[in-house]
């Protein structure tokens, strides 16, 4: 359980440590996307289909606003309170909440812009992607949760569909996406190792059969 423990806070931290670095960088440039952001949005844009705009505004609703920063969040915290995994549902809210005040801090300390053909309209700050940190502090926490390799799949998929709708909407630079996923990881790792212990003690007992317990 120690080496559990030290791995998610190592791993955690320097995951939040890239997304701060990469937003130091960035900031550092100015105004200027980096290359491959300019390649990307301009690629996007000659990719043009209204069905794939149509996903990516569902997208759009699905990952942020109140449905998925409220209305997710509690429904999975209720799913798992039902499966008697009250630890799993508090570490949930909690890994929501810690991702969700990371990305706003890194939003007002680096202030950067938003690409001008932007077809949605978005909070303060390009840096990092709101939507993509939730996506990927979901697929961290659903991991830790039910670490089953199916999981961690969907997961990735689930974070790489949410990247790719927020820069064909022109929302973010895909660096911005980028940050965003080491920043929603980074949050889920912090927080599955302060509640390592008590969820250790319910993912076995979860597992013992009801008649040997």
């Amino acid at each position: 359980m120690a080496r559990i423990v030290r791995v998610e806070l190592v791993v955690g931290g320097l995951l939040t440590l890239a997304s701060v670095a990469l937003g130091w960088w960035i900031l550092s440039r100015g105004v200027d996307p980096f290359p491959i952001d300019d390649w990307w949005n301009t690629l996007l844009a000659e990719w043009w289909h209204p069905a794939i705009a149509g996903f990516s505004r569902v997208m759009n609703w699905v990952g942020g606003g109140w449905f998925g920063v409220l209305a997710v969040p509690i429904a999975a915290a209720v799913g798992l309170v039902l499966l008697k995994r009250p630890w799993a549902a508090a570490y949930f809210l909690a890994a929501e909440a810690v991702s969700a005040g990371f990305v706003q801090v890194l939003k007002h300390a680096f202030g950067r812009v938003r690409p001008e053909d932007i077809l949605v309209i978005s909070d303060y700050g390009s840096y990092p992607s709101g939507h993509v940190a939730n996506a990927a502090t979901i697929a961290v926490a659903a991991f830790v949760i039910f670490p089953r390799v199916w999981v961690a799949v969907v997961g990735a998929v689930w974070v790489v569909l949410m990247a790719f709708s927020r820069t064909y909407l022109h929302a973010h630079w895909l660096s911005d996406t980028v940050g965003g996923a080491l920043i929603g990881a980074g949050a889920a790792l912090l927080v599955a190792a302060a509640f390592a212990v008590p969820l250790g003690r319910e993912r076995v007992v979860s597992t013992v059969p009801a008649t040997s317990r």
